[in-house]
């Protein structure tokens, strides 16, 4: 270490949440108030420091270096070294440098400060109900970036030349807005569009020559479309809403009828914490998550004294809420004062529009006006999604505010360049970039060209942030899988490319292994819908010992036939029919008095019968997923479904307070959980035994958990959404064993992250391609 005249120089390097969160004039800020000199930079994979001064006021520097962050910040690895002083005589913010090797964070878009949110309230402020009032606290991210560094020229707010006065804020160190780069006011910045339908064409409303005046004019008359029951478009951070009056039940249901969403539930934006408290029952952790920075639409449970619709969630007893996060939220619900829903503006099967054209085209039969406005979405992200099970946060789609998502490796300085592309359903991708695991926000089902075109938009978005060409690609097992065929021919046009295949249930509890770190044994509950298993059957009820190079699959659901291959996932009858068909005979079942019986014609149910004794169409699984639909559709609850997971939801609701039975409803043998004795009693019109269904299946994984006492347990895939099983499982007694995730859905968003952890791990299997397959 250099030492002139008592003083010392160091050189740091940072990386983490370091870019566009006002790190670096909170770096200034703290060299000028401990005396020290030098300069502080962005580069393309952190933040640089050369840094003078006293060795005790180097010392101070660095301890509050790491306990005053700013709120956006974060810190995830901070390297010092010593250097030569070079005599500086006082302290910089110098331009940024741009580097081959790209591997600083992209942020989240972030919800609108209080700060910020004061000064749009404030009649003698310049930025007095400016819809796009932001600083380095907020405001957007994700969506308006184009590579990095995070600098303005690299954003969609280039084309937006400051004014004299935000310039002077933008170049002030001092000042909250410094390196804000999507900053702007009403002289410089975007401006709201209103566009509305005549006479079947769209008609932009003409400007007044005012910014301001034209804004309340749009806002005035958005909010006279919502008052009179119309739908209305809504540009947000990363796409449209579709909005409407959610207590007016013509237009709720109307919505539901133009946008072809017969039951999935809408979410809600509500214009206070008092509104959403008449609404929904809301603990203290519920709370703290609503008013969080991230702004996420929360499941909270339904007051009896709700009066809203029951169009806006048919059948559950649960309500997703969220507060308004953007300064335009924040003056329509100042205005209108009720709940609106806010569901995301996108045909089926189709990704969230981004932009105003595209919006009235193909919406234009479910849509009376649009409020648009001219900074262009780069990239599209939809609202998340989370709940509270016990005090515990658990994501169930993780897309603004929280994502682009990074996870820490740790003990790999520099990780071989890794493309992980998930799976079919709730689809992210996640690459290895340096020292970490970055995850998309969520893409989504990739059901359709126009899901698929987002898929591979939002790769090539991820490419061009980072300069980014994988040497290996990761993939599901499944053969149908998109992802799983856009990496074949990926690997046609490239040789060179390994391609790396992963089962679907092990890259589930790969998953949360990689946010914990973990690499030893564990014991595993992978339950979900369906994935492709190593044997060709469909799983989706697996009990396995795994680690970061194989797994053993000790235990799985008694296998039975999926009626009809992909109708039986939206009609829980067939899954009910198929269980009963392993258990009784034709007549039997056709003598039966049970609602799945009675919800077939006789008919169907022998032409059913013959394809599940011939196999035709009827591929085999261990579905638990399915084995919900099973039970509620065998205890009357639901039948058919329109969004994956409603039976479930249906059956949670259904069920109230759960109670165990008085008689034991799985029997468990070696390695088979077998469903008979549940469906026996269902079968015999005991619906009690669907009431005890949910405690029965906590007490089976307890069952495994007391023979395997030294291991922790993760419990993975999309059935462990439910908040009844979660809720037991924390109570039990293996519950201090538990490991799981923590920014995660447990849903199939975390199937790229934990093939991308297997790729990582997994040294001898990354030279040796060929076997992955013997072991999933």
């Amino acid at each position: 270490m250099k030492n002139i005249k008592n003083k010392e120089t160091r050189e740091f390097f940072i990386t983490g949440l370091v870019q566009g969160v006002g790190f670096r004039p909170f770096v200034y800020r703290l060299a000028q108030e401990e005396n020290l000199h030098g300069w502080v930079r962005n580069d393309a994979k952190g933040v640089r420091l050369h840094i003078e001064g006293h060795p005790e006021a180097l010392a101070r520097f660095q301890e509050r270096l790491q306990k005053e962050l700013p709120p956006l910040a974060r810190i995830d690895s901070l390297d010092v070294t010593p250097t030569y002083a070079q005599g500086y005589q006082s302290f910089r913010i110098i331009d940024s440098k741009s580097g081959a090797d790209k591997s600083a964070s992209v942020l989240p878009d972030v919800s609108l400060c209080e700060a910020c949110l004061a000064e749009m309230k404030d009649p003698k402020n310049r930025r007095h109900r400016y819809p796009f009032i932001t600083c380095t606290d907020c405001g957007p991210r994700y969506s308006i970036i184009r590579t990095v560094p995070y600098d303005r020229p690299n954003t969609s707010m280039a084309p937006f030349t400051m004014c004299a006065s935000c310039r002077q804020e933008y170049e002030d160190p001092a000042d909250r807005r410094y390196h804000a780069q999507p900053i702007g006011c009403w002289e410089c910045g975007p401006r709201l569009e209103f566009w509305h339908q005549a006479e079947g064409e769209w008609m932009k409303m003409q400007s007044k020559g005012d910014p301001q005046a034209d804004s309340e004019t749009f806002l005035e008359e958005t909010a006279r479309y919502i008052e009179t029951g119309q739908i209305v478009a809504i540009k947000g951070l990363g796409g449209f809403h579709l909005v409407c009056d959610a207590a007016n039940e013509a237009a709720v249901l109307r919505l539901r009828e133009r946008k072809h969403r017969p039951t999935k539930p809408f979410a809600l934006m509500v214009p206070s914490v008092e509104s959403a408290k008449e609404l929904a029952k809301i603990t203290p952790s519920e709370l703290a998550l609503l008013r969080s920075k991230e702004r996420p639409i929360v499941l909270l449970k339904k007051r009896h004294s709700c009066d809203l619709p029951e169009a806006v969630a048919p059948g559950i007893d649960r309500i997703g809420l969220m507060l308004p996060y953007t300064p335009l939220h924040h003056l329509l619900l100042e205005r209108l004062n009720r709940p609106i829903v806010a569901t995301s503006a996108n045909l089926s099967d189709e990704p969230i529009i981004r932009d105003g054209e595209t919006l009235r085209k193909k919406m234009g039969q479910v849509v009376d006006a649009v409020l648009d406005h001219n900074r262009e979405i780069l990239n599209a992200c939809d609202d998340s999604v989370a709940q509270i099970i016990g005090d515990r946060v658990q994501w169930l789609r993780v897309a603004r505010g929280i994502a682009p998502l990074s996870i820490p490796l740790q003990g790999v300085d520099h990780a071989p360049p890794i493309l992980a592309v998930g799976a079919n359903q709730k689809n992210t991708i996640a690459l290895s970039l340096g020292d970490k695991i970055v995850i998309s926000p969520h893409i989504g089902d990739l059901n359709s060209i126009e899901a698929m075109e987002y898929f591979t938009r939002t790769v090539e978005t991820f490419r061009r942030f980072y300069d980014f060409a994988p040497e290996t690609v990761v993939c599901d097992l499944h053969p149908g899988y998109e992802t799983t065929k856009w990496a074949r021919e990926l690997k046609m046009k490239n040789e060179n490319l390994k391609i790396v295949r992963v089962q679907h249930h092990y890259a589930h509890v790969l998953a949360v292994m990689a946010e914990h770190g973990y690499r030893g044994k564990v014991l595993a509950f992978a339950f979900d819908g369906t994935g492709y298993g190593v044997d060709g059957t469909i799983w989706g009820g697996e009990v396995m010992v795994a680690d970061t190079q194989s797994f053993e699959r000790i235990a799985h659901l008694r296998p039975f036939r999926l009626l009809g291959g992909e109708k039986a996932v939206k009609e829980p009858r067939r899954a009910a029919l198929a269980l009963l068909f392993e258990l009784f005979g034709l007549e039997e079942i056709l003598a039966m008095e049970n609602p799945a019986v009675k919800a077939f014609k006789p008919a169907e149910i022998r032409l059913l019968h013959q394809s599940w004794q011939k196999g035709l169409n009827a591929p085999v699984s261990t579905s638990m997923g399915r084995l919900f639909d099973a039970v509620a559709s065998l205890a009357g609850v639901c039948q058919h479904q329109s969004y994956e997971g409603e039976s479930g939801l249906r059956l949670e609701a259904w069920s109230g307070d759960n109670r165990q039975s008085h008689r034991p409803l799985f029997k468990i043998e070696k390695d088979l959980v077998d469903w008979a004795p549940l469906v026996r009693t269902l079968a015999q019109g005991k619906t009690d035994a669907a009431r005890a269904f949910i405690p029965a299946l906590a007490q089976t994984i307890a069952h495994f958990a007391d023979l395997h006492r030294d291991l922790p347990i993760v419990l993975s895939g999309g059935v462990f959404q439910n908040r009844t099983l979660m809720q037991a499982c924390l109570k039990s007694p293996f519950a201090d064993r538990l490991m799981l995730s923590k920014s995660l859905p447990p849903n199939d968003a975390a199937i790229a992250p934990g093939q991308l952890y297997f790729a990582l791990r997994s040294d001898s299997n990354r030279r040796k391609t060929a076997s992955l397959s013997s072991i999933g």
